[in-house]
């Protein structure tokens, strides 16, 4: 009984060492090669489960198609104009896995004859993708930071340049520049070029703002001098039409001479009794003699002031007193 126990359970181990020898399974995110004596024969890509001849016979090695990621350690640049920076690069990359493609000339097969691995593949390609960085020596520094930064055409260059220089089976997916530093030579020189600029934009900024100033300035005194000499002109006008009118008031005036020496006392009176305003004043004195009833008057009958008044006055033996 113990032996037929026995013989059981060897058997039983035998067909778990057969089985683990002959069956293998596949991942939904991977391929496998199969090699017989240590060639390939097979791209195996259905997922589950498969068979294979055991022990040394056929070796199966499965290759991850998911996007692989690597980067760059930081590399040192010198830029178009001489500016040196530290770059620091990374990039996706993904096994060409074309179902199409023909078993002996599988792009898969070709990246297993290449690297038998992703991470020998990784390897390689990050040493690739260090010396691809010398393209960033292409551009000005100013390129590369800034407004005018084109970092975006400088890294689908270096895309453009690992996509060449890959192997069959490998294809480049998206390359970025992760990280730019600079040293503090460049960073120093780069402060003095930022010092530069900005003098010299702050100096422009000063001398246009000088010549609007004096464009303000000259507008100013060319409108202060047009507006003077219409001014002038229009004072001018306006003087010599007072003066023309003068004249004819004074030629008439001066037939009416008392009449017009009446009637400036009547205004002169009439604006010094304009609102509430008490005087005390002498009314033998012109105007205020106009109030007085008494005062004497002329052959015409206008009213005169004292005697020490120099006005117009007739002979005194035609006076009257209180009218004529």
């Amino acid at each position: 009984m113990n032996k037929t126990i026995a013989i059981f359970i060897g058997l039983l181990i035998v067909l778990i060492l057969v089985g683990f020898n002959t069956t293998y399974s596949v991942n939904y995110h991977e391929v496998a090669i199969k090699t017989r004596f240590g060639k390939p024969v097979e791209v195996v890509r259905e997922p589950g489960l498969h068979f294979k001849a055991p022990f040394f016979i056929d070796q199966i090695t499965k290759l991850d198609t998911r996007k692989q990621l690597i980067e760059s350690p930081l590399e040192t640049v010198l830029t178009k104009d001489g500016q040196q920076v530290l770059v620091k690069a990374f990039m996706l990359w993904q096994i060409d896995d074309d179902e199409a493609a023909d078993a002996s000339v599988s792009p898969v097969l070709e990246f297993f004859n290449s690297y038998e691995s992703v991470d020998r593949a990784s390897s390689d390609l990050g040493q690739q993708l260090q010396g691809a960085l010398r393209l960033m020596g292409s551009v000005n520094f100013s390129e590369l930071i800034g407004k005018e930064s084109n970092i975006a055409l400088v890294e689908q260059d270096i895309l453009k340049d690992m996509q060449a220089s890959a192997k069959n089976g490998v294809e480049p997916v998206t390359l970025g520049i992760s990280r730019i530093v600079l040293p503090e030579s460049t960073s120093i020189s780069v402060l003095r070029r930022m010092a530069s600029v900005q003098s010299s934009l702050a100096q422009a900024e000063r001398v246009r703002g000088s010549s609007e100033a004096e464009n303000l300035e000259s507008q100013a005194r060319t409108q202060a001098d047009t507006i003077r000499n219409f001014a002038s002109q229009w004072a001018s006008k306006i003087e010599s039409e007072g003066n023309e009118q003068a004249d004819r008031f004074y030629q008439e005036m001066q037939k009416e001479a008392e009449l017009a020496i009446l009637l400036a006392w009547r205004d002169t009176l009439r604006a010094s009794l304009t609102g509430n305003t008490t005087f005390i004043t002498d009314t033998t004195r012109a105007p205020f003699h106009l109030l007085d009833l008494d005062a004497d008057t002329n052959v015409n009958g206008i009213p005169l002031p004292d005697s020490s008044y120099g006005g117009p006055r007739t002979a005194s033996s035609s006076d009257t007193k209180g009218g004529s």
